[in-house]
């Protein structure tokens, strides 16, 4: 970041003013800035308004927040005074309509983000609607947007809940500025922007952000891509405006892209520049109280997953097709050192409600601490290459020696008896590394019972087009898990995660991933099912039915009774899905696998008691299936 952060002038023990009487009492009649979020405020490095309003007070700028505001009253987005240089707005952790709906479009009936889990109190498109009322309640000052939820939809996008490809949320939004990316580097150069008195509408030049123009006379060094209005009517080119935003998040190598937006331009400078493990390391330790803010009397359900968890890096270079870190936080990881998080630790124990368990050190994936390999901090990713995927790249290098010697740190912290690993491990890059050091110590140390891994399907073209390995590789993998838990005297148990109604998958893949789990006695408690967000590869392929990175067309199983005949395949045995699974055998063509056959997977309809009781001495419709138990079922 471009200045040091002042540790010094923070009182650890401060919270987060949210009221104009928490301002005063910290001397400030006029803040900063007045950041507009869709959580509830808790002021934990797991929360990005937290992160940022941290940043700016670190930098020597006040910072109120207004956090779930009534969105339908202008007078809730005045509660702080008109703040002295802008607006800064987000939708909160989540996507806004990623948290009211399900895949299925169906309304959740909770918010992990609110107070009590209660749902409703965010508005649909989130950023969209504060951003006007921002601009409602004060209309000269600037409003800037940022969060998840402006960095997946800074360009044109194919939104699923309206099924049709919409603007940019910046030209949407109205707002001056847009920051993507996890934005501390991004928030600090706009704010000292600002302090010196640059007008909003010459801030251009900051990596990480976006900007709505009317000419471009003084865009230099840009790459045109295909217009909005040309991708809401055009897949092929849709596909390929997608395809070459993707290639460009780099910060690197990327290009600044220019995507008309009627008689305007959206910008979008290059990604800001990874942190360094130092600029991450200040970050985390800036005075977070790890509280919600005290007016909030229930508990925030979304607190209680992460309060005793450390943070250890950011970014993934798996690649996967359907996540959208690749478009938000990027390829390069980015980590901590152990010290910053061995102090975290230490801090840990004196909280209250700690018990001496430290339940998660990870991050999007848990066992990645360093670049995938040697040359993409000085050169960038590959623009067509990926790290992992089904195939891992020969550059690769593979290596748990700094995780392992992080975990060993952390369980030596006096008043810490255990630390587990819940985020998801990435299985493949367990296989690649030549040492088995680090899956000998998960399994003997750091798994409570459960270790959660996502092999996600079996269909090999399916696995290409998410990006995932061979189902081989997970077998493999479960095996040796096994064996090294056998070896240490423990039972544990692999929970798999598998999608259902991805891109390429039509009734023959699911009817093939169904075959393979009651082939491997496998029974997924839970199955997803494929969730088309904005930024990312498959949705790109939901929507176009193409492949951007081949052009190659791609089956998309659209109908919510396929989507629904896919996912009662893989829970075939519930008694709730088979009539369902039945269906979907027939309208395949594979009656074979209804019957009493040993492959098959599901009795006729009408079958008696004692031909039920025959069946099962056969050895088919056993309630745990052929293989061994410990791939997916409950300890």
């Amino acid at each position: 970041m471009n200045k040091e952060i002042k540790q010094e002038i923070f009182d650890p023990e401060a919270t987060i003013p949210m009221s104009a009487e928490e301002l005063r009492a910290r001397g400030v009649s006029r803040p900063d800035f007045v950041l507009v979020t869709g959580d509830a405020l808790i002021d934990h490095p797991s929360f990005g308004t937290a992160i940022i309003a941290r940043v700016l007070m670190a930098h020597g700028y006040s910072v109120g927040v207004i956090a779930q505001p009534d969105w339908r009253d202008v007078s809730a987005f005045r509660a702080l005074g008109k703040p002295r240089l802008a607006f800064l707005v987000n939708s909160g952790n989540m996507d806004s309509m990623v948290n009211h709906y399900t895949a299925a479009k169906k309304p959740r009936s909770e918010d992990a983000y609110s107070e009590g889990g209660e749902a409703g109190k965010r508005p649909d498109r989130a950023v969209i609607v504060y951003a006007n009322r921002c601009r409602e309640a004060f209309r000269r000052v600037p409003v800037v947007i940022g969060g998840i939820e402006a960095s997946l939809r800074r360009f044109a996008h194919y939104d699923y809940w309206d099924d049709k490809v919409r603007r940019s949320v910046l030209v949407d939004s109205g707002a001056d500025l847009l920051i993507y990316g996890m934005g501390e580097r991004q928030i600090a150069d706009v704010a000292d922007a600002l302090a010196a008195g640059l007008p909003i509408d010459q801030i251009t030049y900051v990596p990480g952000t976006c900007f709505h123009t009317d000419s471009l006379e003084k865009v230099y060094d840009y790459r045109l891509i295909e217009s909005f209005e040309e991708t809401a009517s055009d897949k092929f080119k849709y596909a390929s405006a997608f395809m070459t935003q993707y290639r460009e998040q780099d910060a690197v190598r990327g290009a600044r892209l220019v995507q008309p937006h009627g008689k305007g331009y959206l910008v979008a400078n290059p990604p800001a520049a990874p942190l360094t493990r130092r600029e991450l390391d200040e970050v985390y330790d800036l005075p977070y109280t790890r509280r919600p803010h005290p007016k909030y009397k229930k508990p925030i359900p979304a607190l209680e997953e992460v309060a005793f968890s450390l943070t250890s890096c950011r970014g993934c270079f798996g690649g996967c097709s359907f996540c959208a870190l690749t478009f938000h936080q990027g390829r390069v990881v980015q980590s901590r050192s152990r010290e910053s998080l061995v102090a975290e630790a230490k801090l840990m124990t004196a909280l209250p409600g700690f018990k001496g368990n430290i339940h998660d050190v990870g991050g999007p994936t848990a066992d990645l601490r360093n670049p995938a390999c040697k040359k993409q901090l000085e050169h960038g990713v590959c623009a067509d290459r990926q790290c992992l995927g089904f195939k891992p790249c020969p550059q690769l290098v593979a290596d748990h020696s700094d995780y392992v010697a992080l975990l060993g740190e952390i369980s030596a912290v006096p008043g810490v008896k255990r630390v587990f690993v819940r985020s998801g491990v990435r299985y493949d890059y367990v296989m690649y590394d030549r040492s088995d050091a680090f899956l000998r110590a998960l399994v003997k140390s750091h798994v409570s019972g459960r270790l959660k891994v996502a092999p996600e399907h079996v269909s090999e073209r399916v696995l290409r087009l998410m990006g995932k390995p061979s189902h081989e590789l997970y077998d493999a993998f479960c095996r040796r898990y096994e064996k090294l838990s056998a070896a240490a005297g423990k039972e544990q148990f692999i929970v798999p995660y598998f999608m259902s109604s991805h891109p390429g998958s039509d009734l023959d893949a699911a009817i093939e991933l169904a075959l393979y789990l009651k082939q491997t006695g496998q029974r997924p408690e839970q199955v997803q099912d494929f969730y088309p967000t904005p930024g990312t590869l498959s949705t790109c392929m939901y929507y176009t039915g193409i492949d951007p990175r081949t052009g190659a067309k791609v089956y998309v199983p659209r109908s919510a009774k396929e989507k629904a005949m896919q996912r009662a395949l893989m829970q075939y045995f519930k008694p709730a899905y088979a009539p369902l699974a039945r269906e979907a055998l027939k309208a395949a063509g594979r009656e074979d696998l209804i019957g009493f056959g040993k492959d098959a997977l599901l009795p006729p309809r009408d079958i008696s008691r004692a031909q039920k009781n025959a069946g099962r001495e056969r050895g088919n419709f056993s309630p745990r299936g052929k293989a061994s138990p410990k791939r997916g079922k409950r300890p």
